[in-house]
């Protein structure tokens, strides 16, 4: 099993306030959508789509041009929602937050979204022709009428979009993307937004490892035991495990009273299968109910296998933990192999979508803003939206690079591209998940016992939490300066900041807190999501041997925790944040304020021992828990 050293701020119980009354589902009206595509195709009249080579694609980093042989599958075209119907999909995400209103928790089908939202099935048949006449196969377009999916060659691709596609090695890795902006004959701009993708620079895992430990088979407890010397610092490691965490963050009387997650479902997005005995062992090692099993991973086409160790302790860390706060929820992890144009979790979060797998999707990976191109963030923000409409809460990790997005959190050494957030996560339609560490240094007696109890626990309460940073930047100003501390030159950080493509949304207008600072800020939330820095990172189980790793674990804790929230009403909450719209009630974690600014006032939800956990916001971690003593 692995320490994870959760990079990703963890995601803890989200309790969000959506109370579940009944209402009379409205459906989608289905509106007669007019064609937008009005000339005839010309060949000779093109447009160019900019902002969709990659910078790594770089004339220092080319190798020549790949052949046109060359197979490129899973291509994605994205759609382009008319100006009116982009208007009217805002109205409607603003009324299903909107208690008042017919169409409150009335969550579209993809079928009802794509009626209403999508492209004229003429446009539709216009663009799918146009495909077929440029030899492309494996067209298809999806019930959100969205994106069409299509396959081909190089060749093909540099026939029908003018850009060639070549090879470039960076950091002795090769890497196949286009060298220019695609075009498209200028009939088809006003209903194509372009082709999400056209490289296989891949999209940043938040992980890291950083050490091992074991169990062995067939002998009873863990060798060492879960508190064991701390192989970075020589102090003891108390490594986190789903009893610690309902014990620091008082989620047992919840599960106690049946809101585990039963009934819901949790959908992972993957790009590598995993072996599905680890999950097992992991829920088994921990008294977890045994409900996960070959039938949860969920193979959209062809199976990529395990496509590296580290790619696959990410799998386990995102499936293992999702299920860990919400023991009772089924969690499905849907896998799509990558292709030389499309990323794997590009296909397997459309797949979620589409196939409206799930209440609540779960994302750790992510690409700078930059990096994704004017196709890849419009593609997020699409999708995002969409899966909001129905019903969908979608949670990623912000990143664990600090305020530099854009750089690689594994490389020591000083950002050089500047402030940047991922373009995964700064939609206004997703919730976007920073991290804290634990305020235990030299002080961990107080907050662990020295053994564990049968369930693995060894937490005793809370622990007061504080911005994870592990670079040099948290001594101070001058911190990184000749004496900085060995490894401590580096970016390694909650990631969070200011977007720079979306303008500040309702639901963060007037909140305290939140930069009045007209751009899309994140992290949203945060919780415990250290590594071990401060002496402390969470257990997960991935054969032998089994390290820890920086990541994902905040990300899961916040899914699981949408759960706890849907098990108590039973409906799906979609993304309360949409427009300002989220209307928590008595006893939860937040509470809108009318009178034109609005406070997230921190809620009484659980009691432990003469204290009140709470929520409070900053600006480094977002949300964050806090304890206090009853009264003050």
């Amino acid at each position: 099993m692995r320490l994870p050293k959760s990079s990703l701020r963890h995601s803890a119980l989200l309790f969000v306030s959506i109370l579940a009354f009944p209402f009379s589902r409205t459906v989608a009206q289905t509106a007669i959508i007019p064609a937008r595509i009005t000339q005839a195709l010309d060949e000779k009249n093109l447009v160019t789509l900019p902002g969709n080579v990659h910078p790594l694609a770089r004339p220092e980093f080319d190798q020549g041009v790949l052949p046109d042989g060359h197979p490129i599958g899973r291509m994605l075209l994205l759609l382009r929602r008319s100006t009116e119907q982009e208007a009217s999909l805002i109205h409607l995400l603003d009324d299903q937050q909107d208690r008042s209103s017919r169409s409150y928790h009335a969550w579209l089908t993809p079928e009802e979204f794509g009626k209403q939202f999508g492209l004229a099935d003429a446009d539709i048949q216009a663009v799918t022709a146009w495909l077929t006449s440029r030899g492309f196969t494996g067209i298809k377009a999806g019930p959100g009428r969205q994106v069409i999916e299509f396959s081909g060659t190089a060749g093909e691709v540099r026939s029908a979009f003018r850009t060639e596609i070549r090879r470039f090695v960076v950091d002795g890795k090769e890497y196949t993307a286009n060298a220019a902006d695609p075009q498209i004959p200028a009939a088809l701009a006003p209903v194509v937004a372009g082709v999400v993708s056209l490289h296989n620079f891949p999209r940043k895992s938040h992980a890291r490892f950083l050490g091992q430990f074991r169990r062995t088979s067939g002998k009873t407890g863990l060798e060492p035991l879960f508190t064991f010397p701390n192989p970075f610092s020589g102090m003891n490691f108390y490594g986190l495990g789903p009893g610690d965490f309902d014990t620091i963050y008082n989620s047992k009387p919840l599960i106690a009273t049946g809101n585990d997650g039963t009934g819901q479902t949790i959908a992972i997005v993957g790009e590598t299968n995993l072996k599905v005995q680890d999950v097992q062992q992991f829920r088994k090692m921990f008294g977890l109910p045994a409900n996960f099993d070959s039938t949860n991973v969920v193979l959209n086409g062809e199976d990529p296998g395990i496509t590296s160790i580290g790619e696959e302790g990410e799998a386990d860390l995102d499936v293992e933990w999702s299920g860990a706060a919400a023991p009772g929820a089924t969690v499905k992890f849907v896998v799509s192999a990558s292709t030389p144009a499309s990323a794997g979790i590009d296909l397997s979060a459309l797949y979620i979508v589409e196939h409206n797998l799930a209440g609540v999707m779960s994302e750790s990976y992510g690409a700078c803003e930059k990096d994704l191109g004017s196709a890849g963030n419009a593609f997020y923000n699409s999708l995002w939206e969409q899966a909001a409409a129905q019903g969908i809460t979608v949670v990623l990790s912000s990143g664990d690079g600090g305020s530099a997005g854009c750089d690689s959190f594994n490389t020591p050494q000083p950002a050089t591209q500047g402030l940047a957030v991922s373009g995964l996560a700064s939609t206004p339609f997703n919730v976007s998940v920073g991290g804290t560490d634990f305020d235990q240094v030299n002080n961990w007696a107080a907050y662990w016992n020295p053994t564990n109890d049968p369930t693995g626990t060894s937490a005793m309460s809370y622990i007061p939490e504080i911005p994870w940073n592990e670079n040099c930047a948290q001594i101070g100003l001058t911190g990184c300066g000749a004496t900085a501390p060995d490894g401590s030159v580096n970016i390694v950080a909650g990631s969070g900041g200011a977007s720079s493509l979306y303008g500040k949304p309702k639901w963060q207008m007037g909140v305290v807190g939140v930069p009045n600072d007209n751009h899309r800020d994140q992290p949203d939330v945060s919780l415990f999501a250290s590594p071990g820095f401060d002496g402390t990172g969470y257990v997960y189980c991935q054969g032998d041997p089994n390290p820890f790793r920086r990541g994902h674990l905040r990300l899961k804790r916040w899914s699981s925790g949408f759960w706890h929230c849907r098990r108590n009403f039973g409906v799906r909450a979609g993304f309360c944040g949409n427009h300002g719209a989220c209307e928590p009630v008595p006893g939860h974690p937040w509470r809108r304020e009318s009178a034109g600014e609005r406070e997230l006032r921190p809620v009484r939800f659980g009691q432990e021992s003469g204290r009140e956990l709470h929520l409070q916001r900053n600006r480094s971690c977002g949300l964050r828990f806090q304890r206090r003593d009853k009264g003050k």
